[in-house]
């Protein structure tokens, strides 16, 4: 409880390490998570603009530099495939794909805590509709489990490596802040 109490503070005075409207995508997916969600709607929808231009820009590229979405594929590193500039990361349309996510294992957890800045759901649930619409949107067809990472600070949005799908949380309230 204190936490959010403390980011609040901290973006009233602009404190350090707080995503503020002047910074560009790159500099807020390697803030904190929490940062994000105090962020005024209008300014997560334009970085979600920013997202999906980037990814576009970078779609089946050869690896150079930072990308927003990676993908790890049969030896080579590449831009995913381009999403739809008005796709809802939160509108899973896996259409009943088998697919298994595996929570739990190394690194850090998602949340569990329902949040408005999720339009009520938690951070988990948040990132399973983010990571099932990925996988479909980037046709992806794994033959095992995937596992979902939380990894706070990457340089990337989200990304795919050897059947992990590895996704910055920074994304999740970008993702259920869709223009109107």
């Amino acid at each position: 409880m204190l936490a959010p109490l403390l980011l609040a503070a901290l973006a009233a005075c602009g404190g350090p390490g707080l995503p503020t409207r002047s910074q560009s995508l790159a500099q807020a997916l390697q803030n904190a998570p929490e940062a994000m969600e105090l962020e005024p709607l209008s300014v997560r929808q334009e970085l979600l603009r920013e997202l999906y231009r980037a990814a576009s820009a970078q779609a089946g590229q050869p690896l150079e530099g930072a990308f927003v979405f990676p993908v790890a594929q049969s030896g080579a590193i590449e831009g995913a495939p381009a999403m739809d500039p008005h796709a809802d990361l939160f509108l899973t349309a896996d259409a009943g794909e088998p697919w298994q996510l595996v929570f739990e294992g190394r690194g850090e957890r998602f949340g569990e805590e329902r949040r408005d800045s999720f339009q009520g759901l938690s951070e988990r649930e948040a990132a399973e509709l983010v990571a099932r619409s990925l996988m479909h949107l980037w046709h992806l067809t794994p033959s095992s489990p995937v596992r979902v990472e939380r990894v706070t600070g990457a340089p990337y949005a989200a990304a795919w490596v050897d059947g992990v799908l590895r996704i910055n949380p920074v994304l999740l309230p970008l993702a259920a802040s869709p223009a109107p």
